[in-house]
């Protein structure tokens, strides 16, 4: 764990339980939860049962996880039964919205509190407060403030590791409700990013994962200094130790040739480039306010492809917008097989509630949307199932992740293009980048013997 502000430790050690919802930066906000914890002298609970504070961290950008958080806060009223001293808190995205919290409160009063995305760092005071004090805390800033540095952490993995770069998001793409519960854009300095990605190499860490809604824009409200993620990403390379960098998540508006160009000389940078379209239809494109057209994403492709031939390419998919036509879905459909993406997230379109496609005409029903996303994912494994082909009979380099999901009697890891691959080895080399070759492709993942 990097200690970052102290906080007055107990002299007594209780356990805290986390359940996080969602996307990267949420799992990147429950290490901080668990490092500000740690400080207070908690330590993990090896289960929710046994737990003497455990956290929510919840998501609302689809209506599913939303709705699986509040189903697993509605359980906890039995544990708050059997053990009155128990604390229990709710934070994330879902907390952010005023109206949410307020309705979690007061249908669910056993709740000691609830925390706003811009106000984590309040956890150890919160958690102070309740222990003295016996009563309930709603603490949400309505608005983003500046960004809070040194707060402790821990992180999940030993060997890899999430950063964040940026918080919130300026793009308010129709369908996103994340600008209004992250904020808008704002920018981490560079030294402290560097320096917390030098701490975790120190302790053993060889792949980050550098965060961000919109990890392209990185820098744009600096005012003072012209510093651009192309910079960041620049730096981090020189950082001795650290064998991988990654990113998550690229918007196609922002991604410029001089980012294509700095990514293909920076050794470490991984030629994995997930880069979410959304949609193939301009028309739809536009309603969505994503920025681009098909044909300035398509150029953009070729652009990585021209500079980083080993490229793999990944997207996220949205089918069933409003207004979406038979004609319009066929545009999505051309531009996958033109592109041949390595995989992809799809997703029929979910209104969210506060956000403008929401209260759009012409919303397509269920059925229709169902039956896109399966004519959609029949083409996308086909070419997922093509890529995978290419890996046989080759040898590369993967970084090893734990035992495989269906298999534990398999390790797991992935390429440095993220390809899943499953061999069989020693738990010692966990943690370890090791030579695989692929003796078998299939549409997800890759089977291969240790070298």
């Amino acid at each position: 764990m990097q200690n970052g502000n102290n906080f007055e430790i107990e002299e007594h050690a209780q356990t805290y339980y986390i359940q996080t919802f969602g996307c990267q930066m949420n799992e990147r906000d429950t290490e901080i939860l668990a490092g500000m914890l740690e400080q207070l002298s908690y330590s993990p609970s090896a289960s929710i049962e046994k737990a003497d504070i455990i956290l929510i961290n919840t998501c609302c950008i689809r209506e599913k996880a939303e709705s699986k958080a509040l189903s697993q806060i509605g359980e906890l009223k039995k544990f708050k039964n059997n053990n009155p001293h128990l604390i229990i808190g709710v934070c994330g995205c879902m907390a952010q919205q005023e109206e949410k919290a307020k309705e979690i409160m007061r249908s669910l009063p056993y709740v000691d509190f609830i925390l706003g995305t811009h106000n984590i760092h309040e956890l150890p005071d919160v958690v102070k407060k309740i222990w003295a004090e016996k009563q309930n805390y709603v603490l949400v800033w309505d608005q983003e403030k500046e960004i809070i540095e040194n707060l402790p952490y821990k992180n999940k993995f030993s060997y890899k590791a999430l950063v964040n770069i940026t918080y919130g998001c300026n793009n308010f793409c129709t369908y996103c409700i994340v600008p209004y519960v992250r904020g808008r854009e704002r920018s981490r300095q560079s030294e402290y990013i560097l320096k917390e990605i030098r701490d975790m190499v120190n302790d053993g860490v060889v792949e980050i994962m550098l965060l961000g809604q919109n990890v392209n824009s990185y820098g744009k409200d600096f005012t003072e200094i012209e510093y651009d993620f192309s910079d960041l990403i620049s730096d981090i390379n020189e950082i001795e130790g650290l064998k991988r960098i990654r990113y998550m998540t690229s918007h196609p508006r922002d991604f410029n040739l001089k980012l294509i160009k700095t990514i293909a000389k920076c050794e470490k940078v991984c030629q994995h480039f997930h880069l979410p379209v959304q949609a193939g239809s301009d028309k739809i494109l536009a309603k969505m306010n994503r920025g681009y057209t098909q044909e300035t994403y398509l150029k953009l492709v070729d652009n990585i492809r021209k500079f980083n031939p080993n490229a793999t390419i990944t997207t996220d998919i949205i089918v069933g917008f409003p207004g979406e036509t038979d004609e319009d879905f066929l545009e999505t459909l051309n531009l996958v097989k033109k592109v041949k993406f390595d995989s992809a997230y799809t997703f029929v379109y979910s209104p969210r509630k506060g956000t403008p496609a929401a209260n759009f005409p012409d919303q397509i029903p269920l059925a229709i949307k169902k039956e896109r996303l399966q004519t959609l994912n029949q083409i996308i494994n086909e070419h997922s199932r093509e890529k995978s082909e290419q890996y046989l009979n080759k040898v590369y380099e993967v970084l090893v992740e734990g035992h495989s999901k269906n298999n534990d009697q398999m390790l797991s890891g992935r390429t440095e293009s993220a390809k899943n691959v499953i061999f069989s080895g020693d738990d010692e080399l966990i943690g370890k980048i090791v030579p695989v070759l692929i003796t078998e492709a299939q549409t997800w993942i890759l089977k291969g013997e240790l070298q």
